[in-house]
């Protein structure tokens, strides 16, 4: 537990610092976690890390994550066109392998590239929305993660009796899930009081909801996927936390759906 508790402030410390200074630094910073984190998706799936398709996946990400717009250069193609030209690269390879790197594998290497690319995606460009309060909204979104996870565990631990998804992660409960919700409502209240009327209480409540829900869904997907593949962490990056999408698994969950459905005002 001081492992982690270390660990926690030092890596939370470094990447608020970086966020605070925003830019092309917060978004190489967001890149290098996508790239690793595709290569720890990589090595839970049992493939090649640097293998030929794998690196394929590679650059899909970085062309989603690529910070074309702070450099100024235009994107040759939005996002839609670019994960469906990815989906036919990965298909095609199964052609021209002529099965020798099955369909199922290139599906979930493809699977990868959109869970992991777009993830982060949205993680770096909301941090350089166009409104200017870019800092806001990040800052609003990680505390709100960061309050559900806590408010979860604490309540779990005081008042947790049923279990909520024991086949896929046996510690959670529903009464910690619960307890991760009000926390996280709390916190983007807070955040509105302060906001000076960039954020409604009434918004406010409904960001909470939304994190904190979509945050323990994306906890859960990465530990059922960790289960299937036998495996505690995805990587070792961070000691007492484990890798990249160990600890970010809420973030690429809640940043790409609160983008998706506009739910920032």
């Amino acid at each position: 537990m001081k492992q982690r508790l270390n660990t926690g402030i030092v890596a939370g410390g470094f990447f608020l610092g970086i966020c605070w200074l925003g830019g092309l630094t917060y978004h190489v910073l967001v890149l290098l976690m996508a790239l690793i984190g595709f290569y720890e998706f990589v090595r839970m799936t049992k493939l090649p890390a640097f293998g030929g398709t794998a690196i394929l996946g590679y650059l899909s990400v970085l062309y989603l994550v690529f910070p074309w717009g702070l450099l100024g250069i235009a994107r040759p193609l939005d996002a839609y066109a670019a994960i469906w030209l990815f989906m036919l690269l990965f298909l095609a390879v199964t052609v021209i392998s002529k099965n020798e790197q099955p369909i199922g594998q290139m599906a979930l290497l493809y699977l990868g590239v959109v869970y992991v690319g777009v993830g982060f995606s949205s993680l770096a460009e909301m941090r350089s929305t166009a409104d200017g309060h870019g800092l806001f909204w990040t800052l609003l979104m990680l505390a709100s993660i960061w309050g559900s996870d806590a408010g979860a565990y604490f309540t779990g631990r005081r008042f947790g009796r049923h279990k909520l998804w024991p086949a896929i992660s046996p510690n959670k409960t529903v009464e910690g899930a619960l307890g991760g919700v009000i926390i996280a409502i709390g916190v983007a209240i807070l955040f509105a009081l302060v906001s000076d009327g960039l954020l409604t209480v009434g918004r406010a409540v409904l960001l909470g909801a939304s994190v904190a829900v979509v945050g323990q869904f994306g906890d859960l997907i990465q530990s059922a996927y960790k289960r299937v593949y036998g495996i505690k962490d995805s990587g070792k990056l961070l000691p007492g936390h484990g890798g990249i999408l160990d600890r970010c698994d809420s973030w690429i969950a809640v940043f790409p759906f609160i983008h998706i459905l506009s739910l920032l005002p």
